[in-house]
């Protein structure tokens, strides 16, 4: 190669990588996705994710690739940006662990909300075909303490929506304290959808302080059911400040990108693993 044509082809070379980084975040890791995306061939996709798995930039998973997370809180508005289509296949399988009575708490958090979007949706859909038929669309009291989760229900056809008290994380958005403490002591749950920051299926849910894990401690101890939602990237943090011990046989709710070795795991930890299927692409407009 002319030594003069060198610099330019590093420098292309980098800027595919870094465009390449972006689309891992988020949330494309398809091979023949990246190639459409990046307009280059699978071979050359395969080689980068080769040497962006050698540089560890990048965790290598069947037929695509994911960038491993080191802990780091994210606002809420950023973490809502990432990975949408995963927490939208998530949402979509944990809408058929809701309950037909009782309440139900779902935490906040972006995937959380995801969820709260498709019970609204859903929501909306019962109560259109409620009117056509000349019946009423089906209640039930849903409980948050994340302020995009409530406001994703609010208004929603047949949800009572109940926000709990305290101060608000600047990051999360989610309530913690003696008034989310006090409410809780008055409420129990059929099922309690629980976000995290971290999940490993033997430690349970990591979370940046005490006062998180606290939290979804006394929501689990009040609830006949606890699922946890969150995508693959939450599995692969190990460095969580603070963990929440669940109780035995609560469900994991994934994506299709969760490891390998993930039943086994659960199966020693006496965890329920659920994977949602993943779901056609939104057609981008043109």
């Amino acid at each position: 190669m002319d030594p003069v044509a060198r610099p330019a082809v590093r420098r292309g070379t980098r800027a595919r990588h870094e465009a390449l980084l972006k689309l891992l975040r988020g949330g494309t890791t398809r091979v023949e996705e990246l190639a459409d995306a990046l307009g280059v061939s699978p071979s050359t996709v395969r080689r980068d994710l080769g040497r962006l798995t050698r540089d560890r930039k990048v965790a290598r998973t069947y037929g695509g690739a994911l960038v491993p997370e080191a802990f780091h809180e994210r606002p809420v508005s950023e973490s809502a940006l990432l990975r949408r289509q995963a927490k939208a296949e998530i949402a979509a399988t944990a809408r058929s662990l809701v309950p037909r009575t009782g309440a139900v708490f779902v935490d906040a958090g972006s995937t959380c909300t995801a969820l709260a979007r498709h019970l609204a949706a859903t929501g909306a859909a019962g109560a259109a075909a409620g009117e056509a038929s000349g019946g009423a669309p089906r209640g039930g009291l849903v409980v948050t303490r994340g302020l995009e989760t409530a406001s994703a229900l609010t208004g929603a056809p047949g949800y009572d929506v109940l926000l709990l008290g305290g101060r608000i994380l600047p990051l999360s958005h989610g309530l913690i304290g003696p008034l989310t403490d006090l409410a809780l002591e008055r409420l129990s749950f059929e099922v309690a959808f629980l976000g995290a920051d971290a999940v490993d299926p033997e430690r349970g849910v990591g979370e940046p302080t005490l006062e998180e894990t606290a939290v979804k401690e006394r929501v689990a101890a009040r609830s006949r059911r606890v699922v946890v939602l969150a995508d693959a990237t939450k599995l692969r943090i190990h460095d969580a400040p603070a963990w929440t011990r669940l109780p035995p046989g609560w469900t994991l709710v994934t994506d299709a990108d969760a490891p390998a070795d993930l039943e086994s795991r659960c199966a020693l930890a006496g965890v329920t693993p659920l994977r949602a299927p993943r779901l056609p692409e939104p057609r981008q407009r043109a």
